[in-house]
């Protein structure tokens, strides 16, 4: 198939949007996205520089994962496939340690002048690496909205051990230190100095009240063998309870096409071959800290940890320092469009 004749990721719809949104949120933007591609052909991105301005020259990006299967929905996966970021089936935490781990950077003194001069953003790490020590606390259920869910999880790990908890934690501080780097005020939902969680509620509500103009959370998945890529989880339009992300829909969706667009740009990694249709793209509306946002905000899966190919990836400082660059170029782009 030619690049050309790839079709694009539909325009975030505007009718129903208010017509001024909160201060918090950012002057829209124009944003035309090529699709993650269809089913068979994953890992290519096209970017409609014309159209966005003429602005991050895109890239098609080249897979390094194996050619896409086609795509399922979650409802036709077995459950033990099934991607939970607040949900993963507990697998052993591992070691903290990783390769070429990224020295936290704490977000005080004073920061440059950048692009996000006054702009806040929330980095959301996934789970925390001492949730196994404190199963009781991290089982029970809060509320989300539309059900109740457990308050957090154990996360998933590679064949070796490595944790999703020590990934995400080491992609955060990166992110961090990018973002900083361009004036962007960073606040974490925790810096893996709690006994455990914090609970999905409350990282959603660190957020909200920062004010945050993005909110962004990091993970890895954790499926079966042979499924690959990344893919950034939407909150679907729920309301019930304290939920209602009607007015976080169409902002979050901007913020996720940015993200997994500059995300296969810089890792030249594929969209997910088993979740998204090859898009790169998943809404999901039971997820409390999607459901209880009222800030723009997304989830990353940045690769599956229980497969051997992309596990070399999610393990490898150099490509993790990518995965940062990547989600912070999405952010960036974002905010400053």
């Amino acid at each position: 198939m030619s690049k050309g004749s790839f079709p694009r990721f539909p325009r975030s719809p505007r009718a129903g949007r208010p017509a001024r949104r909160p201060a918090r949120f950012r002057t829209p933007v124009v944003v035309t996205v090529a699709a993650l591609i269809p089913a068979g052909v994953a890992g290519w991105l096209l970017w409609d520089a014309e159209a966005d301005g003429g602005k991050k020259a895109p890239v098609a990006a080249a897979s390094s994962a194996s050619p896409a299967s086609p795509g399922r929905s979650p409802a036709s996966r077995a459950p033990s496939q099934l991607s939970s970021p607040e949900g993963k089936a507990p697998s052993a935490s591992g070691s903290p340690g990783a390769p070429d781990p990224s020295p936290a950077a704490a977000d005080d003194g004073p920061l440059p002048d950048g692009p996000l001069k006054g702009k806040v953003v929330v980095v959301d790490p996934g789970h925390n690496i001492r949730n196994s020590e404190h199963t009781a606390e991290i089982d029970r259920s809060v509320d989300i909205g539309t059900g109740r869910k457990e308050c957090d999880t154990t996360g998933t790990s590679t064949d070796d051990g490595y944790a999703e908890a020590s990934f995400s934690l080491d992609v955060a501080h990166r992110l961090r230190t990018i973002l900083r780097s361009q004036g962007a005020k960073v606040v974490f939902t925790h810096d893996g100095e709690r006994p455990y969680g914090p609970c999905v509620d409350e990282r959603a509500a660190i957020g909200n009240r920062a004010h945050a103009d993005a909110a962004v959370s990091v993970h890895a998945d954790g499926s079966a063998v042979g499924n690959r890529g990344f893919h950034v989880i939407l909150p679907a339009s729920v309301k019930g309870g304290r939920a209602d992300t009607s007015p976080i829909v169409g902002p979050s969706k901007e913020l996720g096409v940015r993200i997994a667009g500059h995300f296969v740009r810089v890792t030249r990694s594929a969209a997910s071959n088993y979740i998204g249709g090859g898009t790169g793209l998943d809404t999901r509306g039971d997820l409390g800290g999607l459901n209880l946002s009222t800030v723009p905000k997304v989830f990353i899966e940045c690769g599956n940890m229980r497969d051997p190919q992309d596990a070399a990836l999610l393990t490898d400082g150099a490509w993790r320092q990518k995965a940062a660059q990547g989600i912070a170029d999405g952010i960036t782009d974002f905010l400053d469009g």
